[in-house]
């Protein structure tokens, strides 16, 4: 199924999701494409915002794009890894036992599919700066999405025992 439909249908039932995703095989370059796709966006939805830093503070949008753009791509995914290690340890003091695959697909799969809002909240940050209220309850919403997503991922993944790896 494609990607695009598999994000629609997380906002109906992400444990479903989650579970068709691991059922498809162990496969890291899968689970790194949806990393690297999440991250892309979200880079993308920081666009309007810098542009809007860029005019407002006559900064430089080129630079800080390029910033922005070596943080998500290069950085975040490094720090997205150490954080399905911690979800996984967590999960497993809470007598849930995913895998690793299993935690990382969790984590990287609720960060895929939380972009829709993401690029929402972009998108206001541009038009409405970062302190408008509407602004900042998308942004809360967004970060509620990413981490229901994540938990339910986590929740179903710790069920798949067939999934597990070193």
């Amino acid at each position: 199924m494609p990607v695009s439909s598999d994000i629609v249908r997380t906002y109906r039932g992400p444990r479903r999701v989650v579970r068709d995703l691991l059922s498809m095989g162990q496969r890291e370059d899968r689970a790194i494409m949806w990393l690297m796709f999440g991250c892309l966006i979200v880079f993308i939805s920081r666009l309007p915002a810098l542009q809007r830093e860029a005019v407002m503070a006559e900064g430089d949008f080129t630079r800080d794009a390029a910033y922005a753009f070596f943080g998500l791509m290069m950085l975040a995914p490094l720090l997205f890894y150490a954080l399905a290690f911690v979800g996984r340890g967590i999960a497993y003091l809470l007598r849930g036992r995913p895998s690793g695959y299993g935690s990382r697909v969790a984590l990287f799969w609720a960060w895929l599919a939380a972009t829709p809002v993401a690029l929402f909240y972009g998108l206001l940050v541009g038009l409405n700066g970062p302190d408008a209220p509407a602004t900042q309850a998308i942004g809360g919403i967004w970060l509620l999405v990413w981490l229901l997503f994540w938990v339910f991922g986590l929740i179903e993944a710790s069920k798949g025992a067939d999934h597990a790896d070193p």
